[in-house]
């Protein structure tokens, strides 16, 4: 089968005031599933998601004399040296003190960091009113104060927002809320009204929203070009004035002066993105010449009796200038082998577009009196597929095989014979995201393990891995720590994590496997990570190093702690962190009891610091496939093991926290999809 591609340039025009927002491109685990298969089909797993928030303020205070503060806010991301990186800004809110702001800022929400969001809101001086927002020099307008939270607190609030105070220059009770709306889209939607001068009720002017071109590319793409041998597609803009200064009503989208193919969707993206940056938006929207592009080639198909049925897939804002011209094309297209697919974006009115899917039975009629010879066309709106259930590609393609049907009957042409796969049964299920289980209340809860065995070295020489620099520069032990518990704190409600040591001889003067590293004879339990810190300086004050090193005890303690939350249907995933240097004493216990973890809500998590031979620890984290087997012939449920060599990661730009926790999201789905658990909240299935 072969497919054509055309996108119109001409229109997606923005609300008066808007600023228009370049497709963010991103290797999301989104919840567009042509998307994410686009991008895992080509190896690229994601590591964020893009997250869209909405900011309002209260009780500002009032900077202007004769009127109300004119509020604007500006999101910052704050970056690990401390410096604060501009993700974006909001309109002006003129005359209020209780600003809803209609401009939203989009962010990329990375599970593994800590992600600092900094908010500051200003008064904009009323002789920058008519100055787009993206020049204004935040040195000349009036301080109103500022708010700082992390991402991940966003993240976790089950009504998807959260209120902070306001500091600085602001007036009592002066509060900033911010609300998630959307994740995991490919385009983010953004619209602004006009301004309404001093008034406090104001009606705005209808809004058009800019809709995500790439997910119509992607969606039906993807499912077309499993028909198409050699994957190479024409596609072509029209309505845009190329480099030569002409308008053009199809020109390649590559760019390229001959030749209008590319390779796959991919291809096309790329094209798509090329074009934007090249070619100027103009107009009128014709579809006559890309309908006529489109029916030559399958006409020299037709001509070298090539089995091939074409489908040129047409995206719009515009009304047309030329609907003759365009049903004429259409008309004599019918006779080929061809279907044009339409979806509409934007809020125009598309009842042209109606006209030309005759749906309700009456065929088309050129100027010349000619009638169709059948239907050739499918037109969605794009707005009724986002307000829907159905897909972009579903109520596109649900026609397709009919016009096909009807092309090869009319000139009976045929099938050639071939296999069949006769598919008995099918369940349709649907797949939660992680972003949907932590959002919904799940929790993640720390826990963290110490190795204290001897082979670390004394602590009060600088040799030592567990070395207390009086400097205050952290060993790999409290890196390790600090980095993965800043993170996974967030997710916790409480911050109590019961946190041990092992292979350490304590104060009764035995060896022990999983001593609380607080010291306590009852209660293994620190709160946040500084409780965590303070333990683990206090127990190597008071615990001499020893040996050998197992990990089964604290595994089994976690194991234990895992069980009997799942005994009590808890939301909760439990996270447990090894930190250890040395070769594993009871290889055999620790992958018995790691078996049997695997059926338990647990992930276990592996630093090795130092320089030992870590070749155990990479056969318990089973990426090669190959799950562990236990001593006795079972074979793990699943693999619930990360593990990560310090040293590999000083030596490259990756570092201990995404190393370690980019398979938890994974290893966090696989086991509540097995035992078919929802989100909180979420209807059963």
């Amino acid at each position: 089968m072969g497919n054509c591609l055309t996108g119109d340039v001409a229109g997606g025009k923005q609300a008066i005031g808007g600023v228009q927002q370049r497709p963010t491109s991103t290797n999301n685990a989104g919840q567009n599933d042509a998307v994410d298969f686009f991008f895992r089909s080509r190896g690229q797993y994601p590591l964020f998601s893009q997250i869209e928030l909405s900011l309002s303020a209260s009780n500002l205070i009032d900077r202007d004399i004769t009127s109300k503060s004119d509020p604007m806010a500006v999101m910052y991301l704050r970056k690990k040296d401390g410096k604060l990186e501009e993700i974006g800004r909001t309109e002006v809110i003129l005359n209020s003190l209780n600003p809803n702001w209609i401009q939203k800022i989009t962010v990329s929400f990375q599970f593994e960091t800590v992600q600092t969001l900094v908010f500051h809101v200003f008064d904009v001086d009323t002789r920058y009113h008519n100055v787009p927002v993206k020049t204004l020099k935040l040195k000349e307008q009036d301080y109103l104060g500022e708010a700082t939270c992390v991402l991940s607190e966003v993240m976790t609030k089950p009504n998807r927002s959260m209120t902070l105070n306001l500091h600085g220059n602001v007036g009592a009770g002066s509060l900033l809320r911010i609300s998630r709306l959307v994740e995991n889209s490919i385009v983010v939607p953004v619209c602004r009204t006009e301004v309404v001068d001093n008034n406090l009720n104001p009606i705005w002017k209808p809004l058009q929203m800019v809709i995500p071109v790439l997910q119509a590319i992607v969606e039906v793409g993807e499912v077309i070009q499993f028909y198409d041998s050699d994957r190479r597609f024409p596609a072509w803009g029209f309505g845009g004035r190329t480099a030569d200064g002409h308008v053009s009503h199809a020109f390649n989208l590559n760019g390229a002066s001959y030749g209008d193919e590319v390779v796959g969707v991919d291809g096309i993206m790329s094209a798509y993105s090329s074009a934007l940056a090249n070619v100027a938006l103009a107009g009128p929207t014709l579809f006559s010449h890309v309908v006529d592009k489109a029916a030559h080639i399958a006409s020299q198909s037709l001509s070298q009796n090539s089995p091939k049925y074409f489908v040129l897939l047409i995206i719009t804002d515009g009304v047309l200038t030329d609907m003759t011209g365009t049903i004429d094309a259409l008309v004599r297209a019918s006779d080929l082998p061809l279907s044009v697919l339409i979806v509409g974006v934007g809020n125009t009115d598309f009842s042209q577009m109606e006209i030309l899917d005759a749906d309700k039975g009456r065929r088309l009629e050129s100027s010349t009196g000619r009638v169709a010879t059948r239907d050739i066309v499918q037109f969605v709106p794009m707005r009724e597929v986002h307000s829907g259930q159905v897909s972009v590609v579903q109520a596109l393609l649900e026609e397709l095989p009919g016009q096909f049907l009807s092309y090869v009957r009319c000139r009976n042409i045929n099938p050639v014979l071939k296999g069949q796969l006769i598919v008995d049964r099918f369940v349709e299920k649907v797949q939660y995201s992680f972003l949907d289980y932590i959002s919904s209340g799940f929790e993640l809860n720390f826990m963290v393990a110490v190795d204290f065995t001897a082979s670390n070295g004394d602590p009060r020489t600088p040799s030592s891995l567990h070395y207390n620099d009086p400097s205050g520069r952290l060993n790999s032990y409290q890196k390790a720590i600090v980095e993965v518990g800043e993170v996974i704190q967030f997710y916790d409600s409480d911050r109590r994590f019961p946190a041990w040591g092992f292979g350490g001889r304590t104060a009764d003067g035995h060896v022990s496997h999983a001593f609380n590293l607080n010291g306590a004879s009852y209660g293994d339990e620190v709160v946040g990570v500084e409780g965590i810190m303070s333990a683990y300086s206090s127990a190597l004050a008071n615990v001499a190093l020893a040996g050998p090193t197992l990990f089964s005890h604290v595994v089994d303690k976690a194991a234990h702690i895992a069980s009997q939350s799942l005994s009590q249907n808890s939301p909760k995933y439990f996270v447990l962190l090894i930190i250890t240097d040395g070769v594993l004493t009871d290889m055999a216990g620790t992958i018995d009891a790691l078996v049997r973890a695997s059926d338990l809500p647990l992930s276990v998590l592996i630093v090795g610091v130092g320089n030992t031979d870590f070749t155990q620890m990479e056969i318990l984290d089973a990426d090669k496939g190959r799950r562990l087997e236990s001593s006795t012939g079972r074979v793990a449920t699943r693999d619930i093991v990360q593990f990560v060599p310090m040293k590999d990661v000083h030596s490259g730009q990756v570092s201990v926290v995404q190393a370690l926790l980019e398979e938890l999201p994974g290893q966090f789905l696989s086991y509540v999809r097995c035992r078919n658990i929802n989100p909180v909240g979420a209807p059963a299935i």
